[in-house]
C-alpha cells in the first residue's frame, strides 16, 4: 500500500504553516518541493525503486548518453532519496543532451529536489518551448515560483499548465497548495476537491486534502480523508502532530479570517 511516511506530511505541513503564519511574502523552503507539489506517478514501493537503480544504473554506466537511461536511473535515485548523485547523473547528461527536453525536464526537477530554485528555473525554461508547451514541466515551474515565494506568478504558470491539460489532478494538486501557501485555506480546500473528485487523482491528492482540511481545524474530517490511504494509526498519527504542531505556533490566530 502507498503511504506516506509521518516525518514527509510533517515536512509538507511544516512548509505550510510556517507560510501561512509569516507576516507578508516570504519564501518557503521544504526538503523536498516536489513532494508537495505532486508530479505523481503511480504509487511503488521502495524495492522497486531500488530495483529500477540497478537495472537502469546498469544501462546508465554502458551508455551514459542514453536519455531513456539516465532519467529512468535518476528518477530512482531520487526516489530512494539520492538526490545529489540524481542531479549530478542529469546534469552530465544535459551536457551532452543539450536540446532534449525530457532530459531538461528531469534535470529541472531534480535541482528543485535540492532546493536549487534559481537554476531549476532556468533549466527548466529550456525545457519547453512557447509553441511546443509541457504542462508537466509548467507545473513543476509553478511549484518552483511558489518555493521561492512568488505565487501570482507560479499561479499563471498552473492556468498554463491547466489550458493544456483540464482538471488535471496533479496540477489542480499543486495549485491548492499553492494558495494554502498564502493562507488562502477556503480556495486551497476548493480546489483540492476538485482534484480528489477527478477519476485520475492518486493518494497524494487526497494526503493534501487532508492536510489543508486539517489546516483550517476540521481534525477528524482531514483524519478521515487520510484514513482512503494511510492505516488507521498513521492516519491518526498525522493529525495528532499537525494538531500540536499548530497549536504550539498559535497559528489559528495568525491565519486569520481567510482560514
Amino acid at each position: 500500500m502507498y503511504r506516506i511516511p509521518p516525518a514527509r506530511l510533517a515536512s509538507t505541513a511544516l512548509a505550510l504553516v510556517l507560510a501561512a503564519a509569516a507576516a507578508g511574502c516570504k519564501t518557503t523552503r521544504s526538503s523536498d518541493p516536489t513532494q508537495a507539489y505532486a508530479m505523481a506517478a503511480a504509487p511503488r514501493s521502495d524495492a522497486d525503486w531500488r530495483r529500477d537503480a540497478e537495472a537502469y544504473g546498469q544501462r546508465y554506466r554502458a551508455d551514459q548518453r542514453d536519455p531513456e537511461a539516465v532519467i529512468r536511473y535518476a528518477q530512482a535515485l531520487r526516489a530512494i532519496g539520492q538526490r545529489t548523485q540524481a542531479a549530478a547523473v542529469l546534469e552530465q547528461a544535459s551536457i551532452h543532451n543539450p536540446n532534449n527536453a525530457a532530459l531538461l525536464g528531469a534535470y529541472g526537477r531534480a535541482l528543485a529536489d535540492n532546493g536549487n530554485h534559481a537554476q531549476a528555473l532556468e533549466v527548466l525554461n529550456r525545457a519547453h518551448s512557447p509553441d511546443q508547451p509541457d504542462w508537466r514541466v509548467l507545473s513543476v515551474q509553478g511549484a518552483v515560483l511558489d518555493q521561492l515565494g512568488r505565487p501570482e506568478e507560479a499561479r499563471r504558470y498552473y492556468e498554463s499548465a491547466l489550458r493544456i491539460a483540464p482538471d488535471e489532478p496533479s496540477v489542480l494538486s499543486n495549485l491548492g497548495l499553492s494558495y494554502a501557501l498564502s493562507k488562502d485555506l477556503v480556495k486551497a480546500e476548493s480546489t483540492l476537491r476538485r482534484a480528489v473528485d477527478h477519476p485520475g487523482a492518486n493518494p497524494r491528492a487526497r494526503q493534501n486534502l487532508a492536510l489543508v482540511v486539517g489546516l483550517r481545524g476540521r481534525f477528524d474530517e482531514a483524519e478521515k480523508i487520510a484514513r482512503a490511504d494511510l492505516p488507521p494509526e498513521e492516519a491518526a498519527a498525522n493529525v495528532a502532530y499537525l494538531r500540536k504542531m499548530l497549536a504550539e505556533q498559535n497559528t489559528w490566530k495568525k491565519l486569520g479570517k481567510k482560514g
